[in-house]
């Protein structure tokens, strides 16, 4: 999702996106939504929230930064 949409959606949580990375600004969402505050933080691809409109990004996300720690 791009960032013009996730801050679209921010507003619409009256979430003020501000100059939030796109990581803080998702967890605030699912936070907000009364979701876990994940985003990001899958391990080795592992994540059990199927149905999480975020998942795809998110375990796209969490990879990358996995090998960025290397």
């Amino acid at each position: 999702m791009n960032m013009k949409t996730i801050r679209h959606l921010a507003k619409t949580l009256s979430i003020e996106p501000g100059k939030l990375s796109k990581t803080e600004l998702i967890k605030k969402i699912q936070v907000a939504e009364g979701n876990f505050d994940c985003y990001g933080s899958a391990i080795n691809g592992e994540c059990d929230q199927l149905d999480c409109v975020w998942r795809d990004d998110c375990l796209s996300e969490s990879s990358t930064a996995a090998a960025e720690a290397l």
